[in-house]
Parts: C-alpha cells; sequence; structure tokens
C-alpha cells in the first residue's frame, strides 16, 4: 500500500506565483473519539471533531486537461471553486491535504492560537491546545485510505464556506459538512461544522450529543466579528428576515431565474421562481430556518458564503444556509443544513412530501 504524503493539487496545477489551485461506527473507534475528547477538553471547551483550512496559496479559474471550468483537484477530487478567491482554495487546500495526511502539527498550525472550533451538530467547542491534543489521538488511528476533501468553496479571504466530506475510515460514517470558517492574517481563528445528524446512527448521536442545558450558546462570532462582503451580507440578511417572517414572495425575488433550492437533510432541490413559491407556500411554516429564526453570524465574499441560524424554539435550534450569488447579488443555489436527528422520521416524512406538486 502507498502511504506516501499525499499533495493539495494535481502536478499540472500551479497558481501564476508559484502555489497551487485550488457502516455503523465501531465501538473500538467511539471509545477511542470519546475518550480523546475527554482527555482533551477543557472547561468552557466542551470539544469539536473534524477539520479547518489554511495559510496562504492560489488558485484560479483555468482549466488543465479533461478539467471542467470553475473547478480544481484536491487530492484526486473535483472541487466547484467557481465563487472563491485563489488564495482561499489554496489554503483550504493544504489544511485538507494535511488532515488526510495525518499530520497533526501541520494541520492545527492552519489556526490561530486564540481558533474557535466548534461541532454545532454535536456541541463539542475546542481552543487551540485541546483540538491539537485531541487530533494527536485520533490521528495516528485513521488508515492510510482515510481521506478528508472539500467538494465546494464559497467565500475570500476574509471567510469561506466549504462543503467536504471525511470518510468513514475517519469517524466510522461518511459525513458530509458544511464548514464556516473565518480567517485572520491567512489562518483560521472560527471553523464551526454544520451536518445532519443523521450521517450517524440515532444511538451514535445520543450516545455523543452535548445535553441540551449544556450545549454552548457562543460559538465564537462575537471575537471573529462580521467580515463577510457587503452583497453577501445585505442578501443573507434579506433571505434570513423574509424566512423569518414567513414572506415567501420577498424570499422568491431574491432568486434568479433558475435559482435551487437544496435541503441536504430533506434530500429535495427546488428549481425557478414559480416552483420555489408554490414548496415554500406549502413548507415554510414547517421549516427549521423558517419564522422564528434569526441570523447568527455571515462569512464569504460577493459571490459566495452562507449565514448560520438560530432559533428559540422547536426542535432544531441551530443550522446554516450556503448562498452562490450572481453578478448581481441574486441567489443562484442555496444550500440548507441543520440535524435531522432531532425530529422524528415521521415528522422528516411530511416534510419531504410538501415537496410534491399538487
Amino acid at each position: 500500500m502507498n502511504t506516501a504524503p499525499r499533495t493539495p493539487f494535481a502536478p499540472s496545477q500551479q497558481a501564476p506565483d508559484g502555489a497551487p489551485h485550488a457502516g455503523r461506527t465501531a465501538p473500538a473507534r467511539r471509545r477511542l473519539l470519546t475518550a480523546a475528547i475527554a482527555t482533551a477538553a477543557t472547561a468552557g471547551a466542551v470539544a469539536a471533531l473534524h477539520s479547518v483550512p489554511a495559510t496562504a496559496a492560489p488558485a484560479t479559474g483555468a482549466t488543465g486537461q479533461g478539467q471542467l471550468p470553475g473547478t480544481t483537484r484536491v487530492l484526486g477530487h473535483t472541487v466547484d471553486i467557481s465563487r472563491a478567491t485563489p488564495r482561499t482554495v489554496g489554503r483550504l487546500a493544504r489544511y485538507f491535504t494535511d488532515k488526510t495526511n495525518r499530520d497533526v502539527d501541520a494541520t492545527v498550525a492552519h489556526f490561530t492560537r486564540d481558533v474557535t472550533y466548534v461541532d454545532a451538530i454535536l456541541g463539542w467547542s475546542f481552543t487551540w491546545q485541546p483540538l491539537k491534543d485531541m487530533l494527536g489521538q485520533i490521528m495516528p488511528t485513521w488508515p492510510a485510505t482515510a481521506e478528508s476533501y472539500p467538494v465546494k468553496i464559497l467565500g475570500d479571504s476574509s471567510g469561506a464556506v466549504v462543503l467536504f466530506v471525511d470518510s468513514p475510515e475517519l469517524f466510522g460514517h461518511e459525513l458530509r459538512p458544511l464548514g464556516f470558517v473565518d480567517f485572520r492574517d491567512g489562518r483560521i481563528t472560527r471553523w464551526v461544522d454544520y451536518w445532519d445528524g443523521r450521517q450517524l446512527t440515532l444511538e451514535d448521536i445520543a450516545e455523543q450529543r452535548t445535553p441540551a442545558d449544556q450545549f454552548p450558546e457562543d460559538f465564537g462570532e462575537g471575537i471573529a466579528g462580521e467580515n463577510a462582503a457587503p452583497a453577501l451580507r445585505r442578501t443573507a440578511h434579506a433571505l434570513a428576515a423574509a424566512l423569518a417572517s414567513g414572506d415567501v414572495d420577498a424570499a422568491v425575488a431574491l432568486f434568479g431565474a433558475d435559482g435551487v433550492f437544496e435541503d441536504m437533510v430533506l434530500h429535495t432541490k427546488v428549481t425557478g421562481p414559480i416552483a420555489l413559491r408554490a414548496y415554500l407556500t406549502r413548507a415554510l411554516p414547517s421549516l427549521p430556518y423558517g419564522p422564528g429564526t434569526r441570523v447568527r453570524h455571515v462569512v464569504g465574499g460577493a459571490l459566495g458564503g452562507g449565514y448560520e441560524w438560530t432559533r428559540a424554539t422547536g426542535p432544531v435550534r441551530r443550522g446554516a444556509t450556503a448562498l452562490e450569488l450572481d453578478p448581481d447579488g441574486r441567489i443562484t443555489h442555496l444550500t440548507a443544513v441543520w440535524d435531522g436527528s432531532l425530529v422524528p422520521e415521521a415528522e422528516l416524512n411530511r416534510l419531504q412530501s410538501l415537496t410534491i406538486e399538487s
């Protein structure tokens, strides 16, 4: 088996300045992870798991042989970088490469020393040293086939949203989170992961989730600050306000003519204003990111990023929405994610049924 460290980009993909472009959990593994977290966690830092991006480097939308426009390849996987700046792509590519190579020191070097790292679904929150301690215990257990890689990157040097994959070898199940990342001086100062808890078994998620009365309320957004591009902030807040107030027409007006509304938890995708208006009319009162929600934090650039949201009532109290924008600020693609494990299967089935045209 080839265990040589992997490099971020295909050999032909070098940026102009010389930097690159852009089953069930085994009990032993679960116990190891739980023990690692217990050892690493400190008072006020409950614990967080997946991982984050890195230092400086670029990428362009230029394509190599057989490569799609607006994409690059990282660790052998095609990544949509059409709404990300080159250096942001490079930073994240290096981070995922170091993580996949199980290099603890290189991985944590991507973070500022005052980093806040949160798993928003499990309620685990790490500062720098506890995160390093935890990774130092679990990374050596990962086999050479384990990998963590980005699928889509949205953002700029201030912050980004990254849709990524953790292969089953890392944590016992394949996970596909949205990572919300704030940068400061080229390093990650805040990283928060949102994913569907049903990607684990209900038994596993219940075992690992922080009790509701101990769940952290502060995800470090106050320290990171609001640095997203003004165009993205305007659209994010306008959309969140429309959804929170139940104003379907105002929400639909923010989408382009062929805008896509995708919910990763419900496995639904609605395209175009006519279908979207009909869907939101039926579904918005029941969606966790609808009435009663407020914006927690916005990250990203003028063409893409997203916002984190919270609500005070209901079984789902937090989640995230990624936004891709056209040059006029219209939404071309929305991707929502939240913890489906908090909702009974019958209610998920009902929510999915609301996509059916009547």
